[in-house]
């Protein structure tokens, strides 16, 4: 149920920030405005052209509207290539021609993203996936293949991916895997043949890694985990085949708590460990939310497909070197500015790198690296505006829960004032299998900044910190251990002296959604009000109405939560919907109408429920939104919403909220 992001871009940030005079003691920064937290950035999103010369990035058009645009590295030449007057684009990528640029869109958040292509001599877009209620995922491209891409597609069977080779010339699309009915990532090898794959067993909800010798030839089990052993379902398995193609780089699960890279032989199965696991933390993943997995943040040697580098990111990340040849690379890239860094691109010749540069008090800064100088060249930040305030560093901290499990959590402070007996809003995040990252975060910048103490917990269940953290969640939703992380993290701020016990908020998106439906049921005395955005009431109809490219997953949620379509108790025990007699602070509801993942009646039937009795609850939706909201005005207009509420049961600061021009919000 995570909230699908627009791209991982636009929650991070760098740092860069200028100099900025310290507010008086006792006394709060000034306002930032909403729309420089929740508006479009600048720019976004660049993307390093394959020969090293262009990038492309994300920007609005005359109208507002997100497209994307290109320009030499040189600059100068800056042009709009796509011309989209609606939802917009929120990120592309390059074909391997480096004549087309790709991207993925949906209709109104429904999530059926399709894939385009736009000509970037005549700027013509053409729908590569024309196809009505299809959603295309796990594009795959290939340098040596720089006429064709790989495309999994729900066409043949909605509850599968099949994938399909895609001419982009012609627009040709022809049948190339099928699917048998439980793979959820495919990967090519180095003749970018489909020869691996992982799939989730709907029996038992097992992950089975699968290989075959040819395009033609037999599938085969390479290696099966059990769901307790292969740790979380969304992680990309599958690295890359080795340069010899006898050997998959696999993030495996098996030897240790958290996951490390081994290569497996095809041949015999036999394993060589590639990167040791770290005992704190699996291998830093990044969700990806058109492929439906988490890519590993792994680089590997352009020619021999060798380990160079890889992340691991227990409450921060960190990059670990292997290959010789990149160390002073990353002690450059090092001290390019204080926080951390990931990889966007590498041009063919591997000699100029696209590095994005993050902090948590300020915005992501784009760089384009000159390997042979050493030299690291700023392309622009994606939102300056933020320079000209004060943010609020993100904390790392543990706590202990009342069973004795050391949980995560960042902790964020408003600037400027002591931090005793502050306001507290606790923000769970979705998932719930996902986690919170450090680095800026527009959500607890907004509300430190209103002068509220922040604290995202890392409940048990969250990615990142191991299967044994992972499998403490399974039977513990609701009323178990899961919730009573995020109650013993609130109740851990206010022992700190931190929080105020009379002013506990509690607001998330998607599970968050969820908790905060149930921290309000379960523990209504610990919260003051809460914030439900697109979050899910009754966790039967939820698992029933699941889009149907879900199936392979379903197994995993019954064995996570429990079998809440068969078991009435169960079902009935764990949510909020058969709770609201309980419920005794006031809400604040928001949903897109065409969310496919958590569908618009999760919301209704407990606005209903509680009004029937009632509950003071403000119900907003959003007709062209979906599991989570992507335009800005609707952003800013629903921020607004939550703002004044927030003032209002909490105490803390507003910026008063008007009628956002082009937001679509109906209040029900």
């Amino acid at each position: 149920m995570t909230v699908p992001v627009r791209l991982r871009w636009l929650m991070l940030a760098a740092l860069a920030m200028l100099p900025c005079a310290a507010p008086a003691r006792g006394a709060l920064p000034p306002l930032v405005p909403r729309a420089v937290l929740f508006g479009d950035p600048s720019r976004t999103g660049p993307r390093l052209s394959p020969d090293g010369t262009r990038i492309s990035y994300i920007a609005a058009s005359e109208e507002g509207v997100l497209n994307a645009w290109v320009r030499s590295l040189g600059g100068g030449d800056e042009r709009q290539v796509t011309h989209d007057r609606g939802r917009g684009v929120f990120g592309a990528f390059w074909a391997g021609d480096g004549k087309h640029l790709l991207y993925v869109q949906d209709r109104n958040g429904d999530e059926n993203w399709h894939l385009y292509s736009t000509d970037l001599e005549s700027d013509v877009t053409r729908d590569l996936t024309p196809f009505v209620g299809v959603r295309a995922e796990n594009v795959l491209l290939d340098p040596d293949h720089p006429d064709e891409l790989l495309v999994g597609l729900n066409l043949r069977d909605r509850k599968v991916s099949d994938m399909y080779r895609v001419n982009l010339a012609t627009g040709a699309v022809l049948a190339d895997t099928r699917n048998p009915g439980d793979v959820v990532e495919w990967v090519a090898d180095h003749a970018f043949v489909i020869r691996a794959a992982s799939a989730l067993d709907p029996t038992d909800a097992s992950t089975v890694i699968r290989v075959r010798d040819a395009a033609d030839g037999p599938w085969r089990e390479l290696r099966r985990w059990s769901m307790e052993e292969a740790n979380s379902d969304r992680y990309q398995r599958i690295i890359a085949f080795t340069a010899d193609g006898e050997s998959l780089l696999v993030q495996s699960p098996e030897g240790a708590n958290t996951t490390r890279i081994v290569a497996i032989a095809l041949a015999n199965g036999g394993e060589r460990e590639v990167v040791p696991a770290d005992p704190r933390a699996d291998l830093w993943a990044e969700f990806d939310f058109a492929g439906a997995f988490e890519p590993v943040a792994v680089l590997l040697h352009p020619a021999r497909g060798t380990v160079q580098a890889y992340g691991v990111n227990y409450l921060k990340p960190e990059w670990r070197v292997v290959d010789p040849a990149l160390r002073a690379d990353f002690a450059a890239l090092a001290r390019v500015q204080p926080g951390a860094f990931f990889i966007v691109d590498r041009d063919r010749a591997d000699r100029r790198w696209l590095v994005g540069c993050y902090t948590d008090v300020g915005p992501m800064t784009f760089y384009v690296y000159d390997r042979r100088a050493k030299r690291a060249t700023k392309l622009f930040e994606t939102r300056p505006e933020l320079l000209r305030y004060r943010f609020a560093p993100m904390k790392p901290v543990t706590f202990r829960a009342r069973d004795g499990l050391e949980i995560p959590a960042y902790l964020t402070l408003p600037v400027g004032v002591p931090a005793k007996h502050l306001p507290l809003v606790l923000l769970p995040h979705g998932g719930p299998w996902y986690r919170d990252e450090w680095g800026f975060d527009a959500f607890p910048q907004w509300l430190a900044n209103r002068g509220y103490a922040v604290l995202q917990v890392q409940f048990r269940g969250s990615t990142g910190f191991g299967k044994a953290f992972l499998n403490a969640s399974t039977g513990e939703m609701g009323t178990g251990g899961m919730q009573h992380d995020l109650t013993d993290g609130a109740r851990w701020a206010v022992a700190q002296g931190i929080a105020d016990s009379s002013r506990v908020a509690i607001m998330g998106g998607s599970y968050g959604g969820y908790a905060t439906l149930a921290g309000v049921a379960f523990t209504p005395e610990l919260y003051t009000c809460g914030v439900d955005i697109v979050g899910p009431s009754n966790l039967r109809t939820l698992i029933e109405s699941f889009p149907p490219y879900w199936a392979p997953r379903t197994r995993r949620w019954l064995k996570r939560i429990g079998d809440v379509l068969t078991d009435d108790a169960l079902n009935r025990r764990i949510s909020p919907l058969f709770h609201v007699d309980r419920m005794r602070a006031p809400l604040v509801i928001g949903h897109g109408a065409n969310d496919p993942r958590v569908k618009l009646t999760e919301s209704e039937q407990i606005v209903k429920s509680l009004r029937a009795r009632g509950h003071d609850v403000t119900f907003v939706v959003y007709p062209d939104e979906g599991h989570g909201f992507g335009r800005a005005a609707n952003n800013l207009d629903f921020s607004g919403r939550i703002e004044e509420f927030l003032a209002k049961h909490l105490g803390g600061r507003a910026e008063p909220w008007t009628k956002m021009e082009g937001s679509t919000a109906e209040v029900r």
